[in-house]
């Protein structure tokens, strides 16, 4: 997008109506050892066509041909059209939809988006403004403990979620004073069996599906346990998995999941080095007034035509922070676009193809590195999604490094986050390749093995 500085006139100007002889005069309340005169490692201008070199060869060294990591930002297909579209001007400088009137385009879409993703979840209402979805689960949380009359201040967070996710969580919910107590689970999956040790009171219980190893947890065993005593059940789930796992609004024997959570980069978000993605948070009507963040609600005005507006929200989210219900209030539109066009083009059927292919897949590169030496499934006795861990003879970092010599991106060492798993790599593979791919990753796995 262009952008027209000010002239030194224009700024002179300004100023001089203000009363202030130069910019820095306005800044004068700042103490002067606070400042920082100069930005120290920090080069200085270069022309356009001397940055376009400077990309260029840092894009390179980016360069991977195959990538078989996942680790909860995935690799997929995602059409042309769908940021071809969310490059448009109308979609790509759209701000806060505050005024009803002038937004209506902006609310639409996300009412669309939330309308996907209650059927996606199985959930009845959807909100639009998650950064991620570590800070979604820690949202999801503080509603759970908002949610109940009296609140326990407790809530049961399996290691087999994701440890960003549990790290965040332990980061936000720290200063409420809330209690997060971590279930071990040493078989790569939730024992509801270990969960009758549990003692004492707690508001929510964490249910991670397909969780950070890839393996399907027991989802039904586990929500009518936590509804047995009286807590919530907050899913944090794949969005792409849904699309062939049972949507966690009918998890259980009842009546399913209460909040539901997760990353919404799978559904048309490019990896980009590490984001910006955007979280999820949905949740059964029963909660919704709990629920933080923007809700878009469809009505009509006084002459029958279909409106679109921001609705149930406290004015105090967006300007009195010490009232509010939460301070996420930023809307992660072009992203929400993006996926909202995304699932849009695929459809259900798209979407089921792309997670069915990713699952045919997972276990056809499973077999193919089970037959390596000294390779061995972690985990074989549980059914995977499109992630698994192999035990490798060689610390898997070592050979994280070797494969990405030849631009191959391995996986995730396991063991830097969970010790007790020594040398495992955890392998993704999603609808992206085809079967000379998984060929290629087994024979450069067995090569840097030998």
């Amino acid at each position: 997008m262009p952008f027209i500085p000010h002239t030194e006139a224009d700024v002179s100007s300004m100023l001089a109506a203000i009363g202030v002889g130069s910019i820095e005069d306005l800044f004068d309340e700042i103490p002067e050892e606070l400042k920082i005169h100069a930005l120290h490692g920090v080069p200085s201008g270069l022309s356009e066509m001397d940055t376009n070199r400077l990309l260029r060869e840092r894009a390179a060294k980016d360069a991977i041909e195959l990538n078989f990591a996942g680790a909860g930002a995935y690799e997929h297909h995602i059409p042309a059209a769908v940021w071809q579209i969310v490059g448009r001007g109308e979609f790509y400088s759209a701000y806060t939809p505050y005024q009803a009137e002038a937004s209506q385009g902006t609310l639409q879409l996300i009412y669309e988006y939330q309308t996907m993703m209650t059927r996606l979840t199985g959930m009845d209402v959807s909100n639009a403004s998650m950064y991620d979805g570590a800070t979604a689960l820690a949202e999801a949380v503080l509603m759970a403990e908002r949610s109940r009359k009296k609140g326990a201040q407790r809530v049961l967070v399996p290691t087999s979620v994701h440890p960003a996710y549990r790290k965040t969580l332990h980061a936000i919910v720290a200063a409420q004073n809330i209690e997060v107590v971590e279930i071990d689970c040493p078989h790569g999956h939730l024992d509801p069996a270990i969960l009758d040790a549990v003692e004492g009171d707690f508001s929510a219980l964490v249910i991670p599906q397909p969780n950070f190893f890839g393996v399907l947890e027991e989802v039904d065993a586990l929500t009518d346990w936590a509804h047995a005593r009286g807590a919530l059940v907050i899913g944090v789930v794949n969005p792409l998995a849904l699309a062939v796992l049972k949507a966690p609004g009918d998890w259980g024997s009842k009546r399913g999941a209460d909040i539901v959570c997760g990353e919404g980069q799978p559904l048309g978000v490019p990896l980009s080095s590490g984001g910006p993605y955007f979280g999820f948070l949905c949740c059964k009507k029963d909660l919704v007034r709990n629920m933080p963040g923007r809700i878009v609600g469809r009505t009509t005005d006084l002459d029958g035509r279909i409106g679109y507006a921001l609705t149930l929200q406290a004015r105090e989210q967006h300007i009195r922070r010490a009232k509010a219900t939460s301070n996420i209030c930023t809307n992660q539109g072009l992203l929400v676009t993006a996926a909202t066009i995304h699932m849009a083009l695929l459809g259900p059927e798209g979407l089921r193809r792309v997670a069915a292919a990713s699952v045919a897949n997972t276990s056809a590169l499973a077999s193919k590195l089970r037959r390596i030496p000294g390779v061995r499934a972690v985990f074989p006795d549980r059914v995977h999604f499109h992630e698994q861990a192999f035990a490798l003879p060689k610390p898997a970092a070592e050979v994280i490094e070797k494969l990405a010599s030849q631009r191959i991106l391995a996986g995730f060492a396991l063991g830097e986050e969970y010790a007790a798993l020594g040398d495992a790599l955890l392998v993704c593979v999603t609808e992206t390749k085809n079967e000379a791919d998984l060929d290629r990753f087994a024979a450069a796995l067995a090569a840097a093995l030998a």
